[in-house]
């Protein structure tokens, strides 16, 4: 079997081995591949793996020989699935290896808007606090977050998992969703509709997947719907947010502040009305990325290969 890793570096800059692959075959490791490289690169493999490497209709046509596609990530939104099935193409995934460390994110997002804590850091680097005539300063309120309202639009396992959190921090927890009102109630969790999540909570945090439906998903109107004083979440797809309505709102004072682990396009222009917002807290899709998720992450990609070429493929989409 040959084996092509298409874009190797985001999930292993060098930190991990893909040794074990190689004892399912030749392997072909390419940092990144570019558009125009993708189907050179290709064209004898029986296995690709890719994280971010658009496999469309276009190129899986390209490449009668492939048999196998290892999404090097959940989502699957990079591969025509369609296509690949039509052409007898088994396409894998590797789910929920990263449900606690976005969840930790979140709330590094939420703590970051709420205590300041880099603030006062950078602050104190510059003798801020060595200069001070009393024995603490504060220029931003600090907020407690017992008793405040988080809702979770999407409560599968990293929505679920911020909701355990919030709910040790002593907030109210509320959701839509589409798990039952009873389902809901036994996780602690009131199920509302989107229109009354908005409206009463003081954090909201996105956490469903891309589509038609839930694209731009925080719009004008929507954004219209949230207190003044809330703080909106996103560590799940960018294009969930229309980003020129949250720079809007965000520089009016409408809604308090944001924390974004993922934007409509990624790398970012540098023009993204969201950039230079200093209420607007931005992270480069990093909520997956912490040394044990991707560890996890690797061992399950070997593990997918490893049971289809053996005839008992897993995690199949």
């Amino acid at each position: 079997m040959n084996i092509v890793i298409l874009d190797g570096y985001s999930a292993n800059p060098g930190d991990m081995s893909w040794e074990p692959l190689k004892e399912l075959g030749t392997l072909t490791v390419y940092d990144r591949t570019p558009k125009e490289l993708v189907v050179e690169r290709s064209k004898d493999a029986d296995i690709i793996l890719t994280n971010k490497v658009v496999l469309d209709k276009a190129v899986l046509e390209q490449l009668p020989r492939l048999k196998y596609i290892g999404v090097v990530a959940t989502g699957t939104n990079v591969v025509d699935i369609p296509q690949a099935h039509a052409q007898g193409i088994t396409v894998t995934n590797v789910p929920a290896y990263s449900t606690d460390s976005v969840a930790q994110m979140v709330f590094s997002h939420i703590l970051t808007i709420t205590n300041h804590t880099e603030h006062y850091a950078e602050e104190n680097r510059h003798g801020r606090w060595s200069n001070n005539k009393d024995f603490c300063y504060w220029d931003q309120p600090l907020i407690e977050l017992a008793g405040k309202q988080i809702g979770i639009y999407g409560v599968g396992s990293i929505g679920s998992a911020v909701a355990r959190i919030a709910q040790a921090f002593g907030m109210k927890v509320a959701a839509c969703s589409s798990k039952s009102e009873e389902e809901l109630q036994k996780m602690g969790i009131q199920k509302m509709t989107f229109e009354e999540l908005l409206k009463m909570s003081d954090i909201v945090s996105l956490h469903c997947p891309l589509t038609a439906e839930t694209r731009h998903l925080i719009n004008e109107k929507t954004l219209a719907l949230m207190k003044p004083t809330a703080i909106l979440i996103n560590t799940g797809r960018g294009p969930l947010i229309d980003e020129e309505a949250l720079a809007t709102a965000l520089k009016e004072g409408r809604i308090k502040a944001a924390g974004m682990d993922v934007l409509s396009q990624e790398p970012p222009q540098k023009d993204n009305p969201l950039l230079p917002l200093e209420n607007c807290y931005i992270t480069p899709h990093v909520a997956w990325a912490s040394v044990e998720a991707r560890v996890r992450l690797v061992r399950v990609v070997y593990e997918n290969v490893k049971a289809f070429v053996e005839g008992h493929p897993q995690n199949v989409v």
